[in-house]
């Protein structure tokens, strides 16, 4: 994990202006800055960039948010690469916090592969462009392919020379540590030598949603009955194919921007697309789609159209993805390439806006095309004809967002008809997949659940049918009130580091948390528990956290939530209650020593009173007369604190 000092330096250097005029094309306007939005195609510029504020808004799509926001959403980063982005941006060396040797151990093998895998890229894409082999078999390769100088160098494509220890020697004399070379897959042990794996094949880099190498794809271009067309890196630290879309860095954007993901099966298939101008296109490079690249591809859009080769095989294994991506709540759709072409080829043949507008006009409902393909194969047979109803009510079956209701209903009418069966009986039978898959999950919360109580004491059933019958007795006003409680985060977010007393040189953070009592104890908001628990643990340990800190909170509820705190406005007293009642109506920054122990006093008030009113209902049920005696003790005690407190308050008069 980031070390809290260095998030702090990080947020202390963020200049939302910079960071975001990386990406798109700002100019000043009075006090904010104006672009188009990236995230809707516009033609006149509706995005907002406000320095001051720290956030951007676009009147034409409502996107908003800060500069980490922006990067989480313009780059699909999660909290920990947006942050890692910025880093490097501002040259902030990143200090970790303490963690186990063996998620240290992982952290620095992906480094080193990370690094290893950047140093192969270069070396590959020189060696194809410098070298007189690379130009006369790889470039020769790739212009036959129809790829443009242009293509070749924005997919950083390569080439290792068809030599037995080229790169392996370069890697050695550069320093780097062969058994990682061999954990990459670009060396392997032959005869106790080192050798290059990739040797004589053309090289087609994976990048992750960030840009950086994670494995490669290395394509032989003589035929060979011995070595396999493509050879992939292997898994590790920091390449799952699992988890992993071909040609995502480069697409991610075009996804966003057109709501919807062309899915291919090749590397060429998405680079000739890509030339052709068609850039909203990914692979999955042969395999059969998991529940992680299609989770990947949700990030960007809930529109997959999948582009496979009209045999059998390209039929086959697209419909293997096919209830997975349902169950994750994507709108899938199946264009067939006509037999013996593929993608690449087809859009060289049609140019590009043909091939567009083939797409647009044989795109085919996924469930139903499964129908219609099981319903050809199945031809007479009733045990595979009743076989395919249950396949098709499984898979709608797993329609089962509430949204996506009417989408559920709108297949089992359409299956019915088609399959000319009764349409409650599917209905029937979809609701009976829906049933045992519940009882799964049931089964296996219940595996999990933590031990039930069954016996509840007669205070705690006396307190739940109060709460659910809303009567009560505490006084509603330090029931449910927020508004001190927000007003203690809004204190500690705004004036934590400020000085207190200047005597004992403590700040209003020490103030707070060197009282005798709990704020996030007596606090009923969650929102104000949660933000006290974290800025207490920071507190804690030395550090004294910002609003910056919570304003870019990797939680992106909590930092709307402390948006919505720090922009409260101020209380407005009446002016006549100067005249009246003689109380100092100082507001603002200017005032944050009152309001400190006025918020402060406020909250402990509150517990007060209800204990008061806990302590008066065991008076009431007391039966022996010492009891009794220790019950008016409390009281006459806890009246007397109420009393100082109230007087202490000074805003706040109690009946």
């Amino acid at each position: 994990m980031i070390s809290p000092n260095t998030i702090q330096q990080i947020l202390s250097r963020i200049d939302i202006v910079e960071i975001v005029g990386s990406f798109v094309k700002l100019k000043k306007r009075g006090a904010n800055y104006l672009g188009l939005c990236p995230f809707h195609n516009e033609k006149s510029p509706s995005f907002t960039v406000s320095q001051s504020k720290e956030i951007y808004k676009c009147f034409g799509c409502g996107a908003s948010g800060n500069s980490i926001s922006f990067l989480m959403e313009h780059e699909k980063y999660s909290y920990v690469e947006a942050l890692r982005w910025l880093a490097q941006k501002y040259g902030v060396e990143i200090e970790e916090t303490e963690v186990s040797a063996e998620v240290k151990q992982h952290q620095l093998m992906a480094e080193s592969l990370h690094i290893i895998n950047g140093f192969a890229r270069e070396y590959f894409s020189k060696t194809l462009l410098e070298s007189e082999e690379g130009q006369n078999v790889g470039v020769s390769y790739f212009e036959e392919r129809g790829f443009t100088q242009d293509t070749i160098r924005k997919f950083q494509l390569g080439y290792c020379l068809n030599e037995k220890d080229a790169f392996v020697k370069a890697a050695l004399a550069k320093g780097y540590n062969l058994e990682y070379l061999q954990k990459t897959g670009l060396v392997t042990i032959r005869n106790e030598q080192p050798v290059d794996n990739y040797r004589g094949r053309v090289i087609f880099p994976i990048h992750n949603q960030s840009g950086k190498i994670i494995g490669f794809g290395a394509r032989i271009l003589v035929k060979s009955d011995r070595a396999p067309k493509y050879i992939n890196s292997p898994e590790s630290e920091i390449y799952v194919k699992s988890k992993v879309l071909y040609g995502t860095y480069f697409a991610r954007h075009a996804i966003d921007k057109l709501n919807e993901c062309l899915l291919v099966e090749g590397y060429t298939d998405v680079i000739s697309l890509h030339q052709a101008g068609i850039e909203n296109v990914v692979a999955s490079s042969g395999t059969s789609l998991t529940q992680d690249q299609l989770r990947l591809i949700k990030k960007y859009t809930n529109n997959l159209t999948i582009l496979y080769d009209g045999d059998n095989a390209g039929v086959k294994a697209a419909l293997r993805g096919l209830d997975l991506a349902i169950e994750e709540g994507l709108n899938v759709k199946l264009v067939l390439i006509p037999d013996k072409e593929d993608p690449d080829s087809y859009v060289q043949k049609l140019g590009a806006p043909a091939f567009r507008e083939f797409i647009e006009e044989n795109k085919q409902d996924f469930v139903l095309f499964k129908l219609q393909l099981s319903m050809k194969e199945a031809g007479n047979d009733s045990v595979r004809k009743s076989q395919l109803v249950n396949d098709i009510a499984e898979t709608i079956s797993k329609i089962d967002k509430v949204e996506d209701f009417t989408k559920q209903q709108d297949y089992i009418r359409q299956c019915s008809q088609f399959l000319k069966i009764d349409e409650q009986g599917l209905i029937n039978l979809v609701n009976k997949f829906i049933r045992e898959r519940l009882q799964k999950r049931e089964n296996l919360a219940a595996k999990n659940a933590p031990p039930q109580v069954d016996d509840l004491s007669e205070e705690a059933i006396a307190a739940m049918e109060a709460m659910e019958a809303g009567n009560s007795e505490i006084d509603s006003f330090f029931n449910k009130d927020e508004k001190q409680e927000r007003e203690l985060v809004k204190i500690l977010l705004r004036f934590g580091d400020m000085p207190f007393s200047e005597e004992e040189q403590n700040t209003v953070a020490d103030y707070i948390f060197h009282l005798p009592y709990d704020f996030e104890s007596l606090a009923d908001s969650e929102t104000v528990k949660k933000i006290l628990r974290e800025y207490k643990t920071l507190y804690d340990e030395g550090n004294t956290p910002d609003k910056k800190w919570f304003l870019y909170h990797q939680d992106q509820d909590l930092c709307k939530q402390v948006s919505m705190i720090l922009e409260d406005k101020e209380a407005e007293l009446s002016v006549n209650w100067k005249e009246r009642f003689e109380i100092d109506t100082v507001f603002g920054d200017n005032a944050y020593l009152k309001d400190t122990i006025s918020t402060t006093n406020y909250l402990i008030l509150r517990k007060i009173k209800k204990l008061i009113q806990e302590n008066q209902q065991e008076m009431e049920k007391a039966d022996t007369s010492e009891s009794q005696i220790t019950c008016m003790e409390i009281h006459q005690h806890l009246k007397q604190l109420e009393k100082e407190l109230t007087q202490g308050l000074g805003t706040v008069i109690f009946r």
